[in-house]
């Protein structure tokens, strides 16, 4: 089963672009509206990395999410499309001193500090400023997950957070510095988790550690859990919206609140990923040896994730209902790696048919670069293509 897509919208656009469902978005969001507002306690933010295409974080802002930022570039990301200060968290191993002091000039919810040190500077810059900056700690739970290494961030092998171990004497410290104040836990295991298992797990180490810190009288504010969501790659179309419910029923099953205790999420793919797709135009068909090649003018510039992760894409063929042929669909760049995808079941492919790159809403348009001097894909939403 094919997308239903403007095909004759997209003849008039140059490719490649990317095309984002705006209603798919809106009814994306409606439902995890409906699954978080049963649990009054828990707050989302929108993971800003997976997607900052100004459009859409406005159409996120008006669903009341806040703001998870990763950068001082997406603080003010944040910001432009109108999200409230008092909901932006910013986390990041490598803070720099003008995105921190961005941050405390905004006024932000808090700062997910990942180590010691970073402490140090956070207090001495609002000290600076006479300020006191909000500060959770991201702690390394050392909790695997079913997903990709690359994107695996729990484990203490990886670079983020503070080990656990570390855990209550960070906390201390900050107690006797005079420009922090200590409102709660972060955590985040990774992202394109699909198995609930894995938050489970997350849960059960959450609990130990606030065992922990009860013994030493010290109850966060807020606990934040990250994200790590992930959604149904191969097949789009049957589940275009992620299961919200079993996520967050795992959380409120499984993680053992304090009185008064918040808990916050921070969600990207599972937000945007199925509402866009990556539209490309097929420049040749060229059969090799062993192989037929349909080579697109899309190329991993503007979708990384198949280089980069090994991801995959359902591709499809937007103009031809002829019989299926297998193809390796490859972009123009100079890399052996410029690959989308081999022995690709597709309508037999010609010069000028529209190719749809599924599921790429989300780490798609935002992680494209300039790379052989090529220009950035555009984004359009349904929206825009309305007005052609």
């Amino acid at each position: 089963m094919k997308g239903t897509f403007p095909i004759e919208k997209f003849e008039h656009i140059n490719t490649p672009f990317y095309y984002y469902d705006a209603q798919l978005l809106r009814d994306t969001l409606k439902t995890l509206r409906a699954e978080a507002d049963k649990h009054p306690q828990f707050v989302v933010h929108y993971a800003v990395k997976a997607n900052a295409n100004a459009k859409l974080l406005r159409i996120r802002r008006e669903a009341g999410l806040g703001a998870d930022c990763v950068s001082g570039g997406e603080i003010e990301a944040a910001c432009k499309a109108g999200f409230p200060t008092d909901g932006i968290v910013y986390a990041g191993v490598g803070k720099s001193d003008w995105e921190i002091n961005l941050g405390l000039d905004k006024d932000i919810f808090c700062f997910n500090v990942e180590s010691l040190a970073e402490l140090d500077v956070i207090n001495q810059l609002a000290a600076a400023k006479n300020k006191v900056a909000r500060v959770a700690f991201r702690i390394n739970p050392n909790v695997g997950a079913h997903t990709h290494a690359n994107i695996t961030t729990g484990l203490a092998e990886n670079k983020f957070g503070i080990a656990m171990e570390d855990m209550v004497d960070v906390i201390e410290k900050a107690a006797g510095m005079n420009n922090v104040k200590f409102v709660g836990l972060h955590f985040h295991i990774g992202s394109q988790i699909l198995d609930m298992g894995d938050f489970k797990a997350l849960c059960n180490r959450i609990n130990e550690l606030q065992d922990q810190l009860e013994i030493n009288r010290i109850i966060p504010e807020n606990i934040n859990v990250g994200g790590g969501l992930g959604v149904d790659y191969e097949n789009p179309d049957r589940v275009p919206v992620p299961d919200f419910k079993a996520y967050f029923d795992t959380y409120a099953r499984h993680l053992k609140l304090r009185p008064g205790q918040t808990l916050h999420f921070e969600l990207g793919r599972a937000v945007v990923c199925q509402c866009g797709s990556l539209i490309t135009r097929t420049l040749y068909v060229k059969q090799g040896s062993v192989k037929k090649f349909a080579i697109v003018d899309a190329g991993m510039t503007d979708l990384i994730r198949p280089a980069l992760y090994q991801a995959y894409h359902k591709i499809e063929n937007l103009s031809s209902d002829a019989p299926v042929e297998e193809y390796d669909v490859v972009g123009p760049i100079c890399e052996s790696s410029d690959v989308f995808g081999k022995q690709v079941p597709l309508n037999a492919t010609k010069r000028g048919d529209l190719i749809a790159m599924r599921s790429a809403g989300a780490y798609g348009e935002i992680m494209a670069s300039q790379y052989n001097c090529r220009p950035l894909p555009v984004g359009y939403t349904t929206e825009d293509l309305r007005a052609l």
